[in-house]
């Protein structure tokens, strides 16, 4: 229980005050925290933060509002609402300059160019943008305020069933329009950057990938949206999320995936959780937690 207390006051602190009615997206003040991964540097980038209602359309969907309540009573948390962090990471590795997804964009309140430009980056020094999927919390900074592509040197890797995805979609038309020049996809499972490789992370979207990264005996996988919360993600991993295009398969690559992060120690990112989401999967007590930290 312990650990669920810390988890509880790392959520207050990163969080501003919230009315009971006060749902959906904030802006945050930007953000960059760098850390080592081996040789490599890495930075949390900040971009915003979502408050979703407890109603059981998104989190704990097929278990009920009093399910999910008294699991964020338990962590000591309000049990009406749910606040998940908006993050991106940033790697810098072969003379390669990479940005893992990109955030709301500036017309929904996002902030990841200011967390860019504390971290030392332009826009236009990015030469990789790496997509984990396609929903617009990922993917609404790939386009600056005026509709135009915010990285305008960078190469836009996606795995191939998403971007087929993507097309499929009608309301993506302007994205594509925008974009397309620059998108190379690929099939999980191999490098698409130097020390980087696309793992599959099925069920979220048809083709959600997560990112591991390597540096000398060091790893760490970014989750993308394996996971949402810090809490109830990790202590009911069974139970569906709203935003889950295959729930069913979902709920299995997401125990899978947790069970082989514990076990591996391996460094963890998750865009979702409180910034600057980096850490690892831990089992206590038969269910996993996590634990902030930065190797």
């Amino acid at each position: 229980m312990r650990t669920l207390a810390s988890l509880a006051i790392l959520a207050a602190s990163f969080a501003p005050p919230i009315l009971a009615d006060d749902v959906g997206a904030t802006e945050p003040a930007p953000a960059a925290q760098s850390f080592k991964l081996g040789t490599l540097t890495l930075t949390s980038l900040r971009d915003g933060q979502f408050v979703a209602p407890n109603d059981a359309r998104i989190f704990g969907a097929d278990a009920g509002v009093a399910a999910v309540a008294d699991v964020l009573r338990t962590a000591g948390l309000p049990d009406d609402r749910i606040t998940v962090s908006i993050d991106a990471l940033l790697v810098r590795t072969g003379g390669h300059v990479v940005l893992i997804d990109t955030g709301n964009g500036p017309k929904a309140h996002g902030v990841l160019p200011a967390s860019l430009g504390i971290a030392g980056v332009t826009p236009a020094q990015v030469t990789d943008v790496l997509i984990t999927h396609s929903h617009g919390d990922h993917v609404g900074g790939l386009l600056d305020v005026s509709g135009k592509p915010a990285f305008p040197n960078a190469t836009i890797r996606m795995s191939a069933a998403e971007w087929a995805w993507v097309r499929s979609k009608p309301e993506s038309a302007d994205l594509v329009k925008a974009i397309k020049a620059r998108v190379r996809t690929f099939k999980p499972g191999g490098m698409v950057a130097p020390g980087i490789r696309a793992l599959p992370l099925d069920g979220h979207t048809p083709g959600h990938v997560g990112y591991e990264i390597t540096s000398g005996k060091e790893r760490l996988l970014d989750i993308g949206d394996l996971a949402h919360s810090s809490v109830i993600s990790l202590e009911k991993p069974e139970w569906a999320m709203g935003f889950d295009s295959d729930r069913a398969l979902t709920k299995v690559t997401r125990r899978a995936t947790l069970a082989k992060l514990a076990s591996d120690r391996e460094w963890t990112f998750a865009p979702h959780f409180p910034y600057p989401g980096v850490g690892h999967v831990v089992v206590d007590d038969g269910a996993f937690r996590w634990v902030e930290g930065t190797p």
